[in-house]
């Protein structure tokens, strides 16, 4: 885990970027359609930084990237130093925690979704999910996506249910048409 320092572009309303001065070693990444310099630091306009708690060279990242940002009006943002996929509501989170023994333990490979309430019970029986906190119980699991855990078209099958149970109708129907 790199801890990040320096200046960031900041994320306006609904996710448009803010020009901010270029930082050194700063790096670019693809968020949505426009390309954002991402500096070595995160921070918040309202002056609250997290440490990132990411690698830009993660393969498991750079997949889910690929498959999130595939659908209609997605675009990716840093929340509490984790990538994160949304439209106007976030549909995935990328890394997490999970409890072991009873203490928080860092996971940064795995997948946060809001899955089909019919499907969830299943999916929280599957060895590879758990409930994680807070978010658990609004209807959200986590998958591990480690490289021996992932089966990938699932895990496109559950960014597109989160994708559905959050995203605006107007982008489902553009999705359906295809």
């Amino acid at each position: 885990m790199r801890e990040r320092v320096g200046c960031v572009p900041l994320l306006g309303e609904q996710g448009v970027a803010v020009a901010v001065p270029a930082c050194p070693g700063a790096h670019t990444h693809v968020v949505g359609a426009a390309a954002i310099d991402w500096p070595l630091a995160p921070a918040y306009s309202h002056g609250v930084g997290h440490p990132i708690m990411f690698g830009d060279d993660d393969p498991v990242l750079a997949r889910v990237r690929q498959l999130a940002l595939d659908f209609p009006g997605s675009a990716e943002k840093i929340s509490h130093g984790r990538p994160t996929f949304f439209t106007t509501k976030v549909f995935a989170y990328y890394g997490g925690s999970v409890k072991v023994d009873g203490v928080w333990v860092e996971h940064h490979q795995l997948l946060l979704v809001l899955p089909d309430a019919n499907e969830r019970a299943a999916l929280v029986a599957d060895s590879r999910t758990y409930v994680p906190g807070y978010l658990g119980s609004h209807g959200w699991i986590g998958v591990d996506l480690t490289a021996d855990r992932a089966a990938w078209p699932q895990v496109r099958e559950l960014i597109d249910a989160s994708y559905r149970n959050t995203a605006a109708k107007r982008l489902i129907a553009e999705l359906d048409a295809g």
